[in-house]
């Protein structure tokens, strides 16, 4: 399975998913100006990793998303319920979402997207720089 990668824009995150090391990582703003179409082939590609994730691997799912508008937040949480899936499939799947200690919006947004999952979901203050 090839990696799927997206340079990141002012409005949209950099997409980072590496079957090889079953890394996946979403890095930036997200508001892009159609969400749905920016994020449809991120999530196909993901049905596809999934599919063929095997039992000893673990997939981890990296983000941190400073800011995300209102149609990047159904469609990540489409995301993270595909991940949420594979988990209760028995798949071994965790995420790993980032924040910045002093944007509380932050740290609001990944404690809601991560209240109705099962999935392992840590959320990590980033060091300060």
């Amino acid at each position: 399975m090839q990696p799927y990668t997206i340079a990141g824009t002012k409005s949209s995150p950099a997409v980072d998913f590496n079957p090889a090391d079953n890394v996946l990582t979403l890095i930036g703003q997200s508001y892009p100006e159609n969400a749905f179409k920016f994020y449809e082939p991120i999530l196909e590609w993901l049905d596809d990793y999934l599919a063929q994730l095997s039992p000893e691997d673990e997939a981890v799912a990296r983000f941190q998303i400073p800011y995300m508008n209102t149609s990047s937040t159904k469609c990540l949480m489409m995301l993270l319920e595909k991940l949420d899936g594979a988990y209760a499939q028995g798949k071994r799947v965790a995420v790993r979402w980032s924040c910045n200690p002093e944007n509380e919006g932050e740290f609001e947004c990944a404690e809601e997207l991560k209240e109705d999952l099962s999935l392992p979901f840590d959320i990590i203050a980033l060091e300060d720089r």
